[in-house]
């Protein structure tokens, strides 16, 4: 079960920004140390009331965080001025993201919550949300839930 308290505790925050993939993402070694999404103000994101959220939360080493940080920042700019974007490196969150993790970080990567506008949780599970690389449809599909569309 999901908490939402992380969601009302944070609201003066900014979310993620400018959101792409790091240089030279593989899609077939694991082996790079590089956190898959560069951007602006990740360390810096918080939950904000009142904005669709989605919490993206993977690690470096992981090929499923990879390839759902391709689908997510694939989606980015479609979403990117009504949905409040959270990026957390479970292996080095900022201060400001270890209330996130403890409400709705589980230990499992590639983790994805979805919340509504009003907080209430869309989705939250572990795992990419399609089965083939590109394949944006399922997380298309739970933004425009949470979006109410």
């Amino acid at each position: 079960m999901l908490a939402t308290s992380g969601l009302t505790r944070a609201t003066s925050a900014r979310g993620a920004t400018d959101l792409r993939l790091a240089p030279g993402l593989s899609f077939t070694d694991d082996s790079s140390d590089d956190f898959p999404i560069r951007g602006q103000d990740l360390e810096d994101a918080e939950s904000r009331p009142g904005r669709a959220t989605v919490m993206f939360f993977g690690a470096s080493h992981c090929w499923n965080t990879n390839r759902e940080a391709e689908r997510l920042v694939a989606v980015y700019p479609k979403y990117r001025d009504r949905v409040h974007f959270i990026i957390v490196d479970v292996k080095r969150p900022s201060t400001a993201q270890r209330p996130l993790m403890k409400s709705y970080y589980r230990g499992s990567i590639p983790t994805l919550v979805v919340l509504a506008p009003g907080g209430g949780p869309v989705y939250a599970r572990a795992g990419e949300t399609a089965r083939t690389r590109g394949d944006t449809r399922g997380l298309d599909s739970l933004i425009t839930r949470a979006l109410g569309e």
